[in-house]
């Protein structure tokens, strides 16, 4: 058996494949599908099997592209209401592919559907745990509240939790690596690891989960200081139940526009240039969500700052990055939404930010700073800024005093870039500066 992990940076998502006598399976696979197909060529394999452990809320996953593709089968809980074919799994279901044993483990508590997936062969033990059992915690219980499904409240799902880790994994052994399909910076949990990978043995000696014995300290802990939520979850989960059309189709209906200024009919603009050149030369109106590599967490937060049902068009510096920033709009599902792509050559000179650091240094008072960073990410850096977490900002503008100039920050320089032209595109007589990476000078 040979298991290969993939890691979606931005989304701090891992994907998984599983070899054994030339056939692969796949677990939680992310929206393109490619590098998998890669893979399997690489292996001399056959894709013949999809796991998902749960319809997930943060990113779409390529399970029903690769059944259409491959005529791979598609396996997920039976508690799962998906649309698209599949094969229902109960737990302590067996499945047999290649030399390998799947055995099914229903572990709900992230959500009331959530699978695990012990895999053996020989004296080989892996645990994919999906989004319940993350290295070093477990997963958040509120993600799937809804009014008229008391099930899925974040106190149940909790309480479900507590059961799962208490009992599900027992027949597991200490030495079975842990792969999850998160990791740290991940909106799916609150404490998570570094670590890609653990033991359950170690987990079990070192996870807060296992060791809290009390139902009600472990639900009361769970449910504690959890992080936002973006406005697009629901969305992608709804989504993953149905299924989407291939990446390619939506990538060849997009239409595409070159050196253009015309703002017409774009809904929201959203730019994801680097702010400089974004300040010195934009759409008015634009939102700076700068995508420039992998580092920046460009697919959260357009679908924290965009909603679901919200149309919106893309400005892009370069032909080149077209491609990419289609697919990490995809990756949210998101592409339904979008009315097109702008390539957009600013020739303007680039201006460094004009905000006078030592000025405002020695003068904080003199501003009204506004706070971008989520409720509890941190203690205040400056004690009489006002706090508007991003996610709240363009339904919070008017909240904001106008009779000083106004200066945003947020922790280390990339969220003040969209919290600054969210105001800008509010407020017109006011000057308004972002603070940039210069934030990490009062820290």
């Amino acid at each position: 058996m040979k298991v290969k992990q993939f890691k979606d940076g931005p989304l701090a998502h891992f994907s998984y494949a599983i070899v054994s006598d030339g056939k692969m399976v796949l677990i939680d696979p992310e929206r393109n599908p490619k590098k998998y197909y890669e893979f399997a060529e690489e292996e001399n394999a056959t894709i013949v099997a999809v796991f998902e452990t749960h319809p997930h809320a943060d990113f779409i996953s390529s399970h029903l592209q690769i059944h259409q593709e491959t005529d791979a089968t598609i396996y997920t809980s039976e508690k799962m209401d998906a649309s698209y074919p599949h094969k229902a799994l109960q737990h302590g279901d067996n499945i047999e592919i290649g030399k390998v044993k799947i055995i099914c483990l229903f572990t709900p508590g992230h959500s009331p559907d959530s699978m695990s997936f012990h895999v053996v062969e020989n004296d080989e033990h892996y645990l994919f745990t999906g989004d319940c059992l993350f290295i070093g915690d477990v997963g958040r219980p509120d993600l799937r509240e809804k009014n008229d499904d008391n099930s899925s409240k974040a106190e149940n799902l909790a309480k479900q939790m507590f059961e799962t880790i208490q009992t599900k994994y027992n027949d597991v052994p200490d030495h079975a690596i842990v792969y999850p399909a998160h990791g740290s910076g991940s909106l799916c949990g609150k404490g998570m690891s570094d670590a890609n990978q653990s033991t359950l043995g170690n987990e079990r000696a070192s996870n807060w989960a296992f060791q809290v014995k009390d139902e009600k300290e472990f639900v009361d802990h769970i449910t504690r200081d959890q992080p936002f939520i973006p406005a697009y979850f629901k969305f992608d989960v709804e989504k993953n139940l149905q299924g989407v059309e291939k990446l390619d189709h939506f990538k060849a209906k997009i239409e595409t526009r070159i050196h253009t200024k015309n703002n017409d009919d774009l809904g929201i603009i959203i730019d994801v240039r680097d702010e400089k050149a974004f300040k010195a030369d934009s759409f008015e109106n634009s939102i700076n969500i700068m995508a420039r590599g992998e580092p920046d967490k460009f697919e959260t937060w357009l679908g924290a700052i965009v909603k679901p049902d919200e149309k919106f068009t893309l400005v892009v510096d370069s032909v080149k990055n077209i491609d990419n920033i289609l697919e990490r709009t995809a990756k949210i599902g998101y592409e339904e939404n979008l009315k097109k792509v702008i390539v957009y050559s600013s020739k303007t000179k680039v201006v460094e930010n004009s905000l006078d650091v030592n000025r405002f240094k020695n003068n904080t008072s003199d501003f009204t700073i506004i706070d971008i960073r989520n409720k509890g990410e941190a203690d205040k850096i400056f004690d009489h800024a006002i706090n508007i977490p991003l996610p709240e900002l363009r339904n919070r503008v008017s909240e904001i005093p106008t009779d000083k100039p106004i200066v945003v920050h947020c922790a280390g320089g990339y969220r003040s870039a969209a919290g600054s032209s969210i105001i800008e595109k509010n407020i017109k007589n006011t000057q308004i500066f972002d603070l940039s990476d210069a934030v990490k000078l009062f820290q």
